[in-house]
């Protein structure tokens, strides 16, 4: 008798904690990724960043976090109330699934070709250099979407509502579709991008400390009287230009470690609840598995939710100044409506 009780105790233990997680936790980090994904975005949109190719995959990939936690985490947030609709229907079900699992890939993608995007610019070829345009990279942006959503695009017939022995009410309705989702998510969405990640940033070192000094495409010609004052102005605007590549490198490999760390764990629990799915699915199971996976999906949304800070910590000036510009405009304009 003490022993059901137990069992009983433990199993009510793990439902409890996974409601207050969903109930608490879930807001504090909705709260924190769109006040930081918000400001990322108009950080990102300031003149001295936007037209670097660099800055604009953040840009871009900082929207499709927004996307994927607007979509994703809203629905956390419900369920720790119990309402949460796409428990119930499929349709619903089925378009967050899609919304979420296509702008979380589209955001780690741009990540990693973000990555790629510095090892070109601080390589010694001069034609690789010159590869290195917003228009390019708009162009690799276009083909990462259209990726995202083919891949992605399977979720309209793998996923159902209204499921049990799942971790989720709304989840693949079948082995073959839970084999497929983790195939996807585990494999293309956050492994390849990683190991991209991994590659180009050691690459990109590499060359860092292979070049003492970097040649730019754009020359100040040097007439006249002003000689001086020209080469002086080059000068600074090679540093300036050093300096921001510096800052877009440190912000990125943090990035990268953070990404990792955040999102691998689910990852894992999902190829971990899969693979036990033809074992008894006791009560127990059940309740482990929701509250171990329902953690490790909140931590890929603080994931998503992060780059706004390691930006600012790690961008230094080239993050910091159009921030504090921001803040120093949106107190003016308080003030004057004030």
């Amino acid at each position: 008798m003490s022993n059901t009780s137990s069992y009983e105790n433990t199993v009510e233990l793990f439902d409890n904690l996974t409601l207050q997680i969903d109930q608490y936790f879930a807001v504090l980090i909705f709260i924190f990724a769109v006040v930081g994904n918000s400001l990322n975005v108009l950080v990102l949109l300031q003149r001295t960043l936007r037209s670097n190719p660099c800055a604009w995959l953040f840009l871009t990939s900082t929207i499709a976090d927004l996307i994927s936690v607007l979509s994703g985490l809203t629905t956390r947030i419900l369920a720790g109330w119990a309402t949460d609709p796409t428990n119930t229907n499929s349709l619903l079900c089925k378009f967050r699934g899609f919304i979420l699992f296509s702008s979380r890939t589209t955001a780690f993608w741009l990540i990693a070709l973000a990555t790629v995007d510095r090892w070109i610019a601080s390589s010694r070829n001069a034609r690789y250099r010159q590869m290195n345009t917003l228009k390019n990279i708009k162009i690799c942006f276009i083909i990462v979407v259209f990726i995202s959503v083919l891949i992605y695009s399977q979720i309209f017939y793998c996923y159902k509502a209204n499921l049990v022995n799942t971790p989720l009410r709304c989840y693949g309705k079948s082995f073959v579709c839970q084999v497929i989702s983790d195939t996807f998510y585990g494999g293309i969405s956050v492994i390849l991008p990683l190991i991209l990640m991994i590659v180009f940033g050691l690459k990109t070192i590499f060359n860092i400390h292979q070049i003492q000094t970097r040649i730019y495409p754009r020359q100040i010609p040097i007439i006249g009287q002003n000689n001086s004052s020209k080469n002086i102005h080059s000068k600074q605007q090679s540093v300036q230009w050093k300096k921001q590549d510096r800052h877009l490198f440190s912000v990125l490999i943090t990035q990268i470690i953070v990404q990792g760390l955040l999102t691998i764990p689910q990852v894992v629990a999902k190829v971990y609840i899969t693979s036990t799915m033809f074992q008894i699915q006791t009560s127990l199971k059940l309740s482990f598995d929701h509250f171990t996976y329902n953690i490790a999906l909140l931590l890929s949304f603080v994931a998503n939710g992060m780059p706004f800070y390691i930006y600012t910590l790690c961008g230094g000036s080239s993050f910091q100044k159009p921030l504090l510009h921001i803040i120093h405009v949106i107190i003016k304009k308080l003030m004057y409506f004030k």
